[in-house]
């Protein structure tokens, strides 16, 4: 494995071809030693002409074994709240910064718990992401927490100050106009998860109204 400061997707990512090609060639990457303990690569899903596209931070545990995005208990909510904010979920795409589940485990058979990845996986993953945002070409990208903020907009993105607004940036080359909102995840580990989930339908709401 090379040095951490040389982790990176580059030489994994097809420089022809659709969501299929990209898709078959991620299950085969090896550009950070997260490969090395998740079940798979977890690549994005949904429509190649969607108009949407929603960035979260990394496949979870249901997502790791089923190796799809968003098909645990956070991506229910994120459709229903969708749904109550008027995006139809079927005419999106949904992703995640970093491709693989990163975790810890006490011992075998037990839970895996989740660890956010570091700058620098983010960055190793980078290259997927760019040739997603390549392909489907969105209008919109909601961008799914502080993770995926980072990723896409920096290290000083800090979701509080801009969830909610729309955001216009240069994005891997491309001028795009993102809406910063909360990851769902902590829709669900919140004190008080109505009002949690309410404000995570406003912030949806103004990805609607931004789509027009």
């Amino acid at each position: 494995m090379p040095p951490e400061d040389a982790y990176t997707a580059e030489p994994f990512v097809p420089t022809r071809g659709g969501l299929a090609a990209l898709r078959r060639a991620a299950a085969d990457c090896q550009g950070c030693p997260l490969h090395r303990d998740a079940t798979q690569t977890v690549f994005g899903a949904g429509k190649a002409a969607a108009r949407v596209m929603l960035v979260g931070e990394q496949p979870g545990d249901q997502e790791d074994r089923q190796g799809k995005p968003f098909v645990g208990p956070a991506g229910k909510l994120l459709d229903r709240a969708l749904e109550e904010a008027g995006i139809e979920p079927a005419d999106t795409y949904v992703t995640n910064a970093v491709k693989h589940f990163k975790f810890t485990q006490a011992e075998p058979k037990k839970r895996r718990i989740h660890r956010a990845p570091t700058l620098r996986e983010m960055m190793a993953c980078a290259p997927w992401l760019a040739a997603e945002l390549a392909v489907v070409e969105p209008e919109l990208i909601v961008v799914l927490g502080a993770t995926a903020g980072k990723a896409l907009l920096g290290s000083s993105f800090r979701v509080t100050q801009v969830r909610g607004t729309v955001v216009e940036e240069e994005i891997h080359g491309r001028p795009e106009r993102l809406v910063p909102t909360v990851h769902p995840s902590s829709v669900l580990r919140s004190d008080d998860r109505e009002a949690a989930y309410r404000a995570l339908v406003a912030d949806l709401t103004v990805a609607a109204r931004a789509l027009g």
